[in-house]
């Protein structure tokens, strides 16, 4: 098996998965309990935020666990938004985000939300001049993407911010950071509001995080008991929380190291599919080589990724959660319908060997001439 799409989901790691047994197995005691056994839970579940909060360079207080990407996103947005519902109804976001932000934003309209979308340049940069003009007195929110999903491009976040912050100081940004967290370098205090999840870094699934920094409120959009946090009450997972903790941990250690490994192959792949007439790259000077994105001439992305399939090599169509015939990300960045049609998403980790790039790149030129080989 030959496994490209590690952007739509990760493996879990072998040291992640022992620490989930683990803490399953001798601290099944639950936190918000005063007995001992729930003592002994909330001492692992604090030390756990707390190694979570050294590695991401922020307070504790200001760390909510969630089911994941998704619902930290719901609770991001809307928390925000409903908060702030008298201050302001405009939100401004990019046209290069993962689709669940796209949703939240669909359902804030119906609400009365006004939201406006940013452009971007030929490279995929947020246009900082367009941003600028959109900003209003009323304007709320920000959210744009540390790094996006399909083609890898990744946002100045910190430069960003300061025009967000000139224009209007308590204009909020909020970034899904999931594809960038343990693949670039990346600072919380870039923005107000930061969304990432587990799965991505080698962690297991069901489990995310919400980044609010102290001084951001937000109105919970979900209510019930449980003392360890207002914006998600219940019971914690407490074995996902520590597996979490013990995952951002593995992925954020040698990053330069790993993106250097990944950029070799990155480029071995362009190398090899830049030859075809039939295939283009969609790769900008900013996107990070854990994601190469192409597109297909004449040929279905669909039909194309049955046929590697049938060869145990697995990559995606567009991104994991996205339905869409076209990319809306290749559509924001070069404006082409027929490019955006047909797109395949090639990621790559640490763990992709050199022995798997030249199998697919074999693999890949046998199944392109059959099928290429139809329309002619």
């Amino acid at each position: 098996m030959i496994y490209l799409d590690y952007s739509a989901t990760t493996p879990v790691g072998f040291e992640v998965l022992d620490t989930y047994n683990k803490t399953s197995k001798d601290f099944f005691g639950n936190p918000n309990s005063l007995h001992e056994l729930g003592v002994k839970s909330k001492s692992l579940m604090n030390s756990a935020t707390k190694q979570i909060a050294e590695i991401l360079n922020i307070n504790e207080t200001e760390i909510t666990y969630t089911s994941g990407a998704t619902m930290a996103n719901n609770m991001a947005l809307i928390g925000l938004a409903m908060h702030n519902y008298k201050r302001g109804k405009h939100i401004i976001v990019s046209k290069l985000e993962h689709p669940s932000i796209y949703v939240i934003c669909d359902y804030l309209e119906s609400l009365g939300y006004e939201i406006s979308y940013v452009n971007n340049d030929d490279e995929g940069l947020i246009d900082f001049e367009d941003l600028k003009k959109l900003i209003r007195e009323d304007t709320i929110l920000v959210s744009i993407c540390a790094v996006n999903s399909e083609l890898g491009i990744r946002q100045p976040l910190k430069m960003i911010r300061q025009i967000i912050k000139k224009e209007n100081p308590n204009t909020v940004l909020h970034s899904d950071m999931t594809q960038a967290v343990g693949k670039v370098s990346i600072s919380m205090h870039d923005v107000d509001l930061a969304t990432f999840t587990a799965h991505k870094i080698y962690g297991p699934k069901g489990i995310g995080l919400l980044y609010k920094n102290n001084n951001i409120e937000l109105t919970p959009i979900l209510y019930g008991s449980g003392k360890t946090n207002m914006l998600n009450p219940g019971t914690p997972a407490l074995p996902l929380i520590v597996a979490f903790s013990k995952a951002l941990r593995l992925a954020t250690t040698d990053i330069e190291k790993r993106e250097r490994f990944i950029e070799r192959l990155n480029l071995k792949i362009v190398d090899a599919l830049k030859k075809y007439n039939g295939v283009m790259i969609n790769k900008t000077k900013y996107s990070i080589p854990h994601i190469l994105n192409i597109s297909l001439r004449n040929i279905k992305a669909e039909t194309f990724l049955h046929a590697l399939e049938e060869f145990e090599i697995y990559v995606s169509s567009n991104t994991a959660c996205s339905s869409a015939t076209l990319s809306s990300s290749v559509m924001a960045v070069y404006d082409d319908k027929v490019r955006a049609s047909s797109t395949l998403r090639i990621s790559l980790s640490h763990l992709t060997t050199t022995d798997e790039i030249n199998k697919f790149i074999m693999y890949f030129n046998e199944i392109y001439r059959k099928l290429s080989g139809l329309h002619n």
